[in-house]
């Protein structure tokens, strides 16, 4: 990508996970490369692609065995909750601003110098979760971020978990029940395999969200 003229950094888990001395399991990569430049190239170099996502930018290269999940810089044109509509950019700022959280929104180059434009590593250090700019639009964005931010903290978190950002998911908790019972249930399962699930489900319960979540439990 860079010797074809273009920018490329490692982005979201791959880069959280380094720096909390965490295992790498999925490299995502953001460029200013429009996916069909990504698939050029990779044919160029004869690496398989996939066109995995390419109303959303996103282009799976597989080099060797390992697949890279390489999206093109984007902004959000509109959203209804659930699915947005986006406009690539080459504009590194604007493609960290939509991201969910902090920790998440840190970008780092092959030659390892971090692009932290959201203040990422600072959460990093204190292990908190916070959401990237206003909490209440990241959440009705996607109102599973509600349950991705419970998910984060369980996995990484120490102490107690935003006070700011609780208040907003409850503030949006009706918006759980837009989403489909398959994405909860990924969500939750991953937030019950975490360190510290037994808290963040009382958590969840205390603060009046599990009826949201699973409708047969009672408040």
């Amino acid at each position: 990508l860079e010797q074809a003229g273009y920018e490329a950094r490692v982005v979201g888990g791959a880069v959280r996970n380094a720096l909390l001395g965490k295992p790498v399991k999925d490299v995502d990569i953001a460029t200013t490369a429009q996916p069909e430049a990504v698939l050029a190239l990779a044919e160029e170099h004869s690496m398989r692609a996939i066109a995995t996502g390419l109303a959303h930018g996103t282009v799976t290269v597989i080099s060797g065995d390992t697949p890279y999940e390489i999206t093109t810089l984007r902004k959000d044109v509109s959203t209804d909750g659930r699915h947005a509509v986006v406009a690539f950019t080459d504009d590194w700022i604007s493609d960290a601003r939509r991201r969910d959280f902090t920790i998440n929104a840190i970008y780092c180059d092959r030659r390892g110098v971090l692009f932290d434009p959201m203040n990422g590593h600072a959460d990093i250090v204190e292990r908190q979760v916070r959401f990237v700019g206003d909490a209440r639009q990241r959440i009705e964005e996607d109102y599973l971020r509600s349950l991705r931010f419970f998910r984060f903290f369980a996995e990484y978190g120490q102490g107690s978990p935003d006070h700011e950002a609780l208040n907003e998911i409850v503030t949006c908790r009706t918006g759980l029940q837009k989403l489909s019972g398959e994405r909860i249930r990924q969500e939750l399962l991953k937030i019950l395999v975490a360190p510290r699930a037994v808290e963040m489900i009382q958590v969840i319960y205390e603060y009046g969200l599990l009826p949201y979540i699973l409708p047969v439990v009672p408040r």
